[in-house]
């Protein structure tokens, strides 16, 4: 929304911060740049966390109970930055207290709390939006214009990479799966997978099987890497996972993700086949037939910079205008929650060892 309309309207969001971890500092340094938003109280459960807030962003109302956060400041949304396992609660707190709530990627721990997640705010008549910045990326609008263009004809294979070959997070709670959920599937392979799913045009998926592996986070390491030291006695999650997920539509998508994995170089991809035409999302490329000839097109320009300041901007402000002015949300709760039934089933089926139903 422009200034002019906002100064039109009058109207400002009243938002509140559960959780002040890392993640929380991108989000309120792009909040603060939009005029039709109020940051009201910020809650953790870390004094240390606290006092940056108050002393890096002005904030005013700290708590450690996001109950009487959500009591006294009368918000009219939150922003839910905690870590995986403390989404849900929160989650029907706030809309329970009448907030509309974003929630940061992915959207719980299994499907059946983000069922929980949407009834409440459903119940309460207020908005939902997971944190799925990239599909607000430059390349994946493009290749979701190309997609509704037709270019692509029907979609039968996707294939996607969230790959590091040594990047085991060594802060937060990432290695711990009672309170993650999982590893690099959950926490990194998550977000190619939102992305390839919306521009593949967000089919119902009906069944996975998949595999995942531990064989280096779990030990102490001395090899030179961009994030050493990380806590091993703790990490319970994995460090390989691949899956294969089948959708009502008879197309197939596989995931491979890793935060530690013997590759030559990190890789952040995913790669569509169709019977008319293919694509690639980095660096955004169509594959198809002209002519007579094979053409790989390259766009000249297909916008912004997608970093994160960018992503994270665009997606506040999409959930800002929804809360708002009742703007259509770019990733609702029911966004989320197919997400989730993808992540859910890989999980699934790697510990059944063969294919599984996804619910």
């Amino acid at each position: 929304m422009s200034d002019a309309k906002q100064e039109q309207t009058g109207k400002k969001l009243r938002i509140a911060v559960i959780g002040c971890g890392g993640i929380s500092e991108t989000q309120i340094k792009a909040l603060k740049n939009f005029p039709d938003v109020e940051l009201v109280g910020a809650m953790d459960t870390a004094p240390a966390r606290l006092k940056l807030m108050e002393e890096n962003y002005g904030f005013k109302n700290l708590y450690t109970d996001w109950k009487k956060m959500l009591k006294e400041v009368q918000a009219d949304a939150v922003t839910i930055c905690t870590p995986n396992g403390l989404h849900v609660e929160p989650t029907v707190d706030a809309a329970a207290a009448g907030c509309h709530v974003i929630v940061e990627k992915p959207m719980a721990m299994n499907v059946e709390e983000c069922h929980k997640m949407i009834d409440a705010c459903k119940k309460a008549g207020k908005k939902l939006m997971v944190g799925f910045q990239y599909r607000f990326h430059p390349n994946t609008d493009f290749l979701v214009r190309a997609r509704e263009d037709g270019r692509f004809g029907k979609v039968m294979f996707v294939k996607c990479q969230a790959l590091r070959r040594r990047g085991i997070p060594n802060w937060g709670v990432f290695g711990q799966k009672k309170l993650q959920g999982g590893g690099p599937m959950i926490d990194i392979g998550v977000h190619v997978i939102e992305m390839a799913h919306y521009v593949m045009g967000q089919p119902d998926p009906v069944a996975a099987s998949a595999n995942v592996w531990t064989y280096l986070g779990d030990k102490k390491s001395d090899v030179i890497s961009q994030w050493p030291n990380w806590d091993f006695k703790t990490y319970t999650v994995e460090d390989l996972a691949i899956g294969q997920i089948r959708f009502e539509n008879g197309a197939i998508l596989q995931i491979e993700a890793s935060f530690a994995a013997h590759i030559e170089k990190d890789v952040w991809n995913f790669t569509l086949m169709g019977d008319k035409g293919g694509c690639q999302w980095e660096p955004p490329m169509i594959f198809t037939d002209r002519a007579g000839t094979m053409v790989n097109e390259i766009p000249a320009f297909v916008g912004p910079k997608g970093d994160f300041p960018y992503m994270f901007n665009a997606k506040l402000r999409n959930f800002v205008d929804g809360c708002l002015h009742d703007a259509p949300l770019k990733a609702p709760g029911e966004a989320g929650l197919a997400v989730q039934k993808i992540l859910d089933g890989v999980y699934r089926a790697a510990e059944a060892g063969k294919e599984v139903p996804i619910r």
